[in-house]
């Protein structure tokens, strides 16, 4: 509280003389109520206790005050003489603990920023230095393939056919990163409106099983769809879902790595959503690893991953695509043993009303 903005009162010391002066006051009163003497209890004296009171409150205070402010300059020196000198000016020389509090939250902030920079700076190096590699090793396999047809490899059919087919191999890889880069970028600027419509997720799983069928073959891997429901009905954008799945699902086929491989997707009707799993027996991936997974170009094995020609960017664009249908997606995997990928989906009208229906009838 301030008068005439200027002087401040200290409430810790008015409580403190007060309960001084109480008590002096109580004991004198207790001994007027048992003395005998005329004196303690006329007019006067009470007038005089009463001027003694107000006097000793007041001194009382002032020597608080003093004691409060000793201490408190000291303590405040200490902490001065540990913090930076661009924190603490010279002309600091009246500081306060509220003053030097306001001072250690801008130091605080100030260091946050600097971290925050400084962790922005590195995934900024390190993401140029993959989108550098990414694009330079198809750049270098095509320019070696034409330097080589140039150098007269061009007049051997059998040759100029093989390096022409990988030429062409390295140009669609290099394609699909631009694309994928490209698809990211109009996600976080909000380019991409999505088209929902209603459809069934078994469904869609389904086709994606198909798709993927002969690759699943050639690594000897099953894949099995495990549901509530014959027909489960989502409201969501179809092809960027059907996406989704042919990523997750690619990935945990490319990356089996064991005997009896297995995919098992899993569909269940919730309250509000349809909630779907993607889970594999693979070889997992290492816990340090899982909180990046959904990174640019993050890769948990980088030789494996580059040798399969992925681009690194499925799993960052799986997380926008869920992310542009307002849900997330979520990891769960033990190293050696396999990974879990669960997402939901809105639950469409037409499956509302299934279920309404149902009840109706029992």
């Amino acid at each position: 509280m301030r008068f005439r903005n200027s002087v401040k009162i200290n409430w810790i010391s008015v409580a403190a003389s007060f309960l001084l002066v109480a008590v002096v006051g109580v004991v004198v009163l207790l001994f007027e109520f048992y003395t005998d003497d005329i004196y303690y209890k006329t007019r006067d004296f009470n007038y005089f206790l009463i001027f003694t009171l107000w006097f000793l409150f007041v001194i009382n205070y002032f020597v608080l005050e003093f004691l409060f402010s000793f201490y408190s300059r000291n303590q405040i020196r200490r902490i001065t003489n540990i913090l930076p000198e661009d924190i603490i000016h010279d002309y600091d020389t009246d500081l306060g603990f509220k003053e030097l509090g306001e001072k250690m939250h801008e130091m605080n902030q100030r260091n946050a920023e600097m971290d925050l920079m400084k962790e922005m700076e590195d995934y900024r190096k390190e993401y140029i230095g993959n989108v550098s590699h990414e694009l330079k090793t198809p750049l270098f396999s095509i320019q070696g393939y034409i330097e080589t047809l140039r150098d007269g490899g061009v007049e051997d059919l059998n040759v100029r056919d093989k390096y022409l087919e990988r030429i062409d191999k390295s140009v669609e890889r290099l394609l699909n990163i631009v694309k994928d880069l490209d698809m990211i970028n109009r996600f976080e600027a909000g380019q991409i409106e999505l088209k929902f419509s209603t459809f069934d997720i078994n469904h869609l799983i389904q086709e994606v099983f198909d798709l993927l069928e002969m690759e699943a073959e050639r690594q000897s891997m099953t894949m099995q769809l495990q549901t509530t429901q014959s027909q489960l009905f989502v409201f969501a954008d179809k092809q960027r879902i059907s996406q989704v799945l042919i990523n997750l699902i690619s990935n945990a086929v490319k990356y089996a790595n064991r005997e009896e491989a297995q995919i098992i997707v899993s569909t269940r009707e919730g309250m509000k959503s349809i909630h779907i799993s993607v889970e594999d027996n693979g070889m997992g991936i290492k816990p340090e690893n899982l909180p990046r997974i959904f990174e640019r170009f993050y890769r948990v094995e980088s030789s494996r991953n580059r040798k399969e020609g992925g681009s690194g960017l499925g799993l960052a664009i799986v997380k926008h695509i869920m992310e542009a249908h307002k849900q997330m997606i979520s990891v769960e995997s033990v190293y050696l043993s396999g990974t879990k990928f669960k997402f939901k989906l809105a639950k469409s009208s037409l499956e509302k009303m299934k279920k309404m229906k149902a009840n109706f009838i029992e």
